[in-house]
């Protein structure tokens, strides 16, 4: 019996130790294991709404022998916490999420379960959270005549796979029709649909219609309509303005009349582009796009919806006219303006909108530029200077006329120089601010030169000015001081007439003389654009006289190198002594004599005072060939137009030029070129277009004419353009008052309009050279006591 036992616990041993008690052994079974656990989840992801949202999970685990289950935890890289949401209704294998109550950032949360048999083993879910639906109605509340229409629109926020809204009506006094109908069940977010009020109106007369997410149909929002009945005449919609230009950003306000609007429900506004700020049910304020191009605006009657007024906007990127005849090539082209096209400027839609006074004749060029702010408030705004030495501000915009600033340049004791100082009429009565100024867009600085008597001393001077635009004050260093003296020095018999450059670094001025009166010679001063100290300074005729740098008030061209072109007047030309009377000179940005020609007849423009520098039409023209010369422009009194090549002027003698065009009257204008098209309009001349040859490099004989010739002394064209279409030539002829005018470009026998045209069209008085400054869908013409504006007419 002992045996027995002994040997039967022996066997029972064996049998726990896994051995076989089989003879001759075997293999070894091993123990149960938890290496074959494994965990999955599901589902495997999952989109939740915050706030709202829950989903149940629910974890597989495969050889959990012992059904242990799993633990549930969450995890995200942008939150911790209940911030990743929450869990509840925990089992051994499922649980409930629910989303938190704000969106994480990254909105994605991990839920992992994990084996309590193996903590090894685990499987997870990815959570991907997203801001809960919400629905609004614009507008949300109208009025609607019987039989009448209106258009509502759903916005749906979140709405991730764009099922939008359905639509459905109710009332506490109509159901069904009797409610009014709908033209669709439902909508995509942002589509409108059309609400036709019913034949009666219901008791009591409101209608709700409702919007319902399709996505989550707990969000909703709705609109409450007022039945009314029909008025006895038609809902009309009239907006104002009708049309304008307006800046990238620049505000207009905008009013809505609407007739026959039995409860005021007033209009909903819409735009192509842009944004509103609605001011009352009639009234907005519209924001340009931040894209050039059309901008149609709508005002749609909420109480019949199929009845709008639509006003049309031209947006325009150009930042500004910061200088003479629009750019350093002088070519007086603005191809930014949108707004002002052939079809558009008739008297019935273009015309005077508004004058602005100042003290004394403007000569100058104004300036223009685009969203500049002055006192917390964004304005384009206009720049003008006077003979009384006063700079001008004023909003480029605004009817009536808005002054932002002003500024007199005249110090203790002073005031501008005059006519019987100089012995000449040739500017009169009052000298102070003659050249254009130029203006720096980078730092918003002004330059401009002022030339003043001291009553005190009798003395005369000229300063160079660097002005902040905001507000008139002088940059560091300015005013510079550039001459005094007496009679015949030169802050007196030296006159800055042509419009000032800026190139690099560097502020560039050039001088003439009153009337002949001498002595003087043509000069030509750098200035350094933040300390205004003198950089270099050119005289053209330093072993002569003479040749003073007019070009009836046009600013010396500068080509991409910084090299100047300008042409001088009559004075002593002998090269081998650097005198360079009645020569087109090339410069460079140090001013020293880069490059020159001379016509062959210079001999005689010196003797009979028939300069070659009377005119500005000092342009440059880049040849559309690769291969053939870019060319430079320029004429003057003989009525001798030269194309040069500016890479190779020629030196003396016309032979040396490219093309020597005779147009037959003196020049004392720039030309403008635009479309491989050159116009110019000499004194006693019709504006002509020369078309330019691209395969030699030469313009043709004139492709077509104005019919208005202009007298003395011609009239410098300046152009405006959307690229290369829609091209308007605009000029100025000296009559009394002066008369603006406007050219289709294609084709000058088609005058689209004038200012003697129509009623309250009329300028103020000519100033001899002036030019139009076009931008923004408006023209403005310097005058003798004011700055008058044309432009689109708004209504």
């Amino acid at each position: 019996m002992y045996r027995s036992a002994l040997a039967q616990f022996s066997l029972l041993a064996l049998l726990a130790a896994g051995v076989s008690s089989g003879c001759g052994g075997g293999a070894s079974t091993p123990p149960e294991s938890t290496s074959n656990i494994s965990v999955s989840v599901s589902p495997s992801s999952s989109t939740v709404q915050t706030g709202i949202g829950t989903q149940s999970f629910t974890a597989t685990v495969q050889n959990d022998r012992a059904s242990q289950g799993v633990t549930w935890s969450l995890t995200g890289t942008g939150c911790t916490g209940s911030a990743c949401g929450t869990l509840s209704n925990a089992t051994a294998t499922s649980v409930l999420y629910a989303a938190p109550a704000t969106l994480p950032n990254p909105a994605s949360v991990t839920l992992t379960a994990r084996s309590i048999a193996d903590s090894t083993r685990s499987g997870a879910a990815v959570i991907t959270l997203s801001a809960p639906v919400s629905v609004g109605v614009s507008p949300q509340s109208a009025t609607v005549q019987t039989g009448k229409s209106a258009a509502f629109t759903a916005t749906v926020s979140n709405d991730s796979l764009s099922k939008g809204v359905t639509w459905s009506l109710s009332g506490a006094g109509c159901s069904g029709p009797a409610c009014g109908t709908l033209s669709a069940s439902s909508s995509a977010s942002g589509s409108p649909i059309t609400y036709t009020a019913p034949a009666a109106v219901p008791n009591p007369a409101a209608v709700t219609l409702t919007a319902q997410s399709i996505r989550d149909p707990a969000r909703s929002s709705a609109a409450t309509i007022t039945v009314v009945p029909a008025s006895s005449g038609n809902i009309s919609v009239t907006l104002s303005p009708k049309r304008g230009g307006l800046t990238i950003g620049q505000s207009i306000s905008l009013q809505a009349t609407v007739a026959n609007d039995i409860g005021n429900a007033g209009v909903s506004w819409s735009a192509s582009a842009g944004s509103f700020t609605t001011t009352n049910a009639t009234s907005a304020v519209f924001f340009a796009p931040a894209a050039p191009g059309p901008v149609t605006v709508t005002a749609t009657s909420i109480a019949d919806g199929s009845v709008s007024s639509a006003s049309t906007f031209q947006v325009t990127d150009l930042a500004g006219v910061f200088t003479q005849h629009n750019n350093l090539s002088r070519d007086g082209s603005n191809m930014q303006e949108y707004a002002l096209t052939p079809a558009l400027i008739t008297t019935a839609t273009f015309g005077k909108l508004f004058t602005c006074p100042v003290d004394a004749a403007v000569y100058a060029q104004p300036l223009w530029v685009a969203n500049l702010t002055i006192a917390a408030a964004k304005h384009n705004v206009l720049f003008a200077v006077t003979q009384h030495d006063t700079v001008y501000a004023f909003d480029a915009d605004a009817s009536p006329c808005q002054t932002l600033w002003t500024k007199s340049l005249l110090g203790t004791n002073e005031t501008w120089v005059t006519s019987s100082d100089v012995g000449t009429n040739d500017i009169t009565p009052a000298i102070g601010i003659v050249g254009t100024p130029v203006i720096d867009p980078a730092t918003n600085t002004m330059y401009l030169v002022g030339k003043f008597k001291n009553t005190s001393t009798g003395t005369f001077l000229q300063r160079l000015y660097a002005l902040s635009l905001v507000d008139g004050s002088n940059r560091a260093n300015s005013p510079a001081l550039i001459a005094s003296g007496g009679a015949n020095s030169f802050a007196l018999i030296q006159n800055q007439r042509s419009g000032l450059v800026l190139s690099g670094n560097a502020v560039y001025v050039a001088w003439a003389s009153h009337g002949d009166n001498g002595p003087y010679h043509g000069f030509v001063q750098s200035y350094d654009k933040t300390s205004l100290n003198q950089l270099a300074s050119f005289n053209d005729t330093p072993n002569g006289t003479l040749g003073g740098i007019w070009m009836a008030g046009a600013a010396p061209a500068a080509d991409s190198a910084g090299n100047l072109y300008l042409i001088t007047g009559n004075g002593t030309f002998n090269a081998a002594n650097s005198n360079f009377g009645d020569s087109f000179l090339k410069l460079s940005s140090g001013l020293t004599l880069s490059d020159y020609f001379t016509p062959s007849d210079q001999a005689n423009d010196e003797g009979t005072d028939a300069d070659f520098g009377s005119g500005g039409a000092a342009i440059l023209v880049n040849s559309p060939n690769p291969t053939l010369p870019n060319l430079a422009v320029g004429g003057g009194k003989d009525g001798a137009l030269y194309v040069l090549n500016r890479d190779n002027m020629g030196h003396f003698g016309d032979s040396n030029a490219v093309q020597v065009i005779s147009v037959g009257n003196s020049i004392f204008s720039t030309a403008a070129f635009w479309k491989n098209s050159l116009y110019l309009a000499p004194a006693g001349a019709p504006l002509r277009s020369y078309p330019l040859n691209a395969a030699t490099s030469t313009f043709g004989a004139a492709s077509s004419q104005s019919g208005t010739s202009f007298g003395w002394p011609g009239a410098t064209p300046s152009i405006s353009s959307q690229g290369s279409s829609d091209g308007i030539v605009w000029l100025i002829e000296n009559a009394s008052p002066a008369v603006l005018h406007a050219y289709d470009a294609a084709n000058l026998a088609t005058e689209l309009w004038n200012s003697t045209e129509g009623t309250g069209n009329a300028a103020g008085s000519y100033v001899k050279f002036t030019v139009p400054t076009v931008a923004n869908g408006k023209v403005y013409v310097g005058n003798g006591s004011q700055i008058t504006v044309y432009g689109l007419l708004p209504n």
